[in-house]
């Protein structure tokens, strides 16, 4: 696409854009009695106009049916979450039997790491993304700890090339063949949550697999923003939010992704819970554990209703859309497009302002850019803020601004990059 630095090519884009319909499903935050531009999607994703009616249809059930509720009606909550699982499947690439919807992001990581970080006296080591988000470091942390290795020792970090930000695919790979025999798992994000890299899933779990570890992933920042394939890059497992992307509230409801090809492995371990028992004897109340075949044999605990009425709102939304391909082709392009007025501000002041720390290629991001502010940094996210645009602030000086295809136009760009320019003067 040949980029305009001008309202009248926003507009115009806007005006042929097939997804435009679906900013009017959204609420927008408002601003001294404006919408704001929003562009903090990869911290907290809008609310949909109809999450306050999909769950005041489970309030209702609740009011008219209680207990009975769980069987009876249009949607008995005892397979509630099954509605969930086909659009989940297509935006992960995973086979329906291979996903399920349950707790939070870190307990799922720390329960899935419980079957699939299995440690003995050689191979026990764990490598990780150096900069991952705290709570992926502190659940491998505890979870090397449990098993009672010193974490400075089973802990391998990859960390990128001094002078540079983002890691390389290579040395990624290289630092797995360096310790084959060593790991026991590989356990990366999806999307770098500070600097927004895609990371190769495909030949990261292909690397793993060959030094004869697991491959995991923490799809946080990538799970109903960039296309995945899980089931056919073998990924062994992975989880992720619902909150950001794929717009279900504040500690929605999480998932998990386990391939079929463990679903017959009896030597994994489990925490298990009555909710994962085998559907068809589930009342029978037996002793002994035996697991639902596939992912909802992972679950733990009885299904919060609520929580996923909240992210049904949202999925039947992707389903609408179309699904990943078209979205992600406008969030290329709106990526794109933010990028390239960045780059024009730079241009007209003679010098790099803001520096992009995020992948140039389309390829290794999805949404996000992550935005250095080499002067007044933290004045500028102020004054952004104070003008309407909503992005997040990340230590020291970089601002996370995320054009979401949903939600987002060019015009929502456009004017987000004049009010970005007007920081300068006005911050000096």
């Amino acid at each position: 696409m040949n980029y305009q630095n001008t309202s009248e090519f926003a507009l115009l884009q806007d005006e042929c854009d097939p997804l435009k319909k679906f900013k009017k499903e959204f609420l927008i935050p408002k601003y001294n009695g404006k919408d704001t531009i929003y562009l903090c999607g990869n911290s907290l994703g809008l609310q949909p106009r109809s999450a306050k009616d999909y769950i005041q249809q489970q309030l209702n059930v609740w009011e008219d049916k209680a207990v009975e509720g769980w069987f009876q009606g249009d949607d008995p909550w005892l397979s509630y979450h099954k509605k969930l699982i086909n659009p989940l499947a297509d935006i992960l690439g995973a086979q329906p039997a291979e996903v399920t919807v349950m707790n939070s992001l870190t307990v799922n990581l720390h329960l899935l790491m419980v079957s699939f970080y299995k440690p003995t006296v050689k191979r026990y080591k764990i490598l990780i993304e150096a900069g991952a988000f705290p709570s992926d470091q502190y659940a491998v942390e505890s979870q090397v700890k449990f098993h009672g290795y010193d974490a400075n020792d089973a802990i391998i970090e990859v960390a990128p090339r001094e002078g540079e930000v983002t890691l390389r695919t290579e040395d990624i790979i290289s630092k797995i063949e360096a310790n084959t025999g060593e790991l026991a798992l590989v356990m990366f994000s999806g999307i770098n949550y500070y600097t927004g890299q895609l990371f190769d899933l495909h030949a990261i779990a292909a690397a793993a697999h060959k030094a004869g570890a697991c491959a995991g992933f923490d799809l946080a920042h990538a799970a109903g923003n960039v296309e995945l394939q899980l089931h056919n890059w073998e990924v062994d497992f992975a989880c992720w939010c619902s909150y950001k992307y794929m717009n279900s509230g504040p500690g929605g409801i999480s998932g998990i992704f386990v391939h079929e090809k463990h679903f017959d492995n009896d030597t994994l371990n489990r925490f298990a819970g009555w909710w994962g028992y085998r559907h068809d004897k589930r009342f029978l109340m037996s002793p002994g554990f035996q697991p639902e075949n596939g992912a909802e044999g992972w679950n733990v605990s009885t299904s919060p209703i609520m929580l996923m009425a909240l992210h049904k709102a949202s999925l039947d939304i992707f389903e609408k859309a179309g699904g990943l391909k078209p979205l992600r082709a406008k969030s290329e392009a709106l990526t794109g497009y933010l990028e390239y007025l960045i780059g024009e501000i730079n241009k007209e002041h003679k010098e790099e302002l803001f520096k992009i720390i995020t992948p140039k290629n389309v390829d290794e991001r999805g949404c996000q850019l992550s935005v250095v502010c080499k002067k007044n940094a933290r004045a500028t996210v102020n004054y952004l803020a104070d003008n309407g645009v909503i992005g997040d602030w990340r230590e020291p000086d970089v601002i996370r601004l995320s054009p979401v295809p949903l939600y987002n136009s060019f015009n929502d760009v456009y004017i987000a990059a004049q009010i970005l320019a007007e920081s300068i003067k006005a911050t000096n």
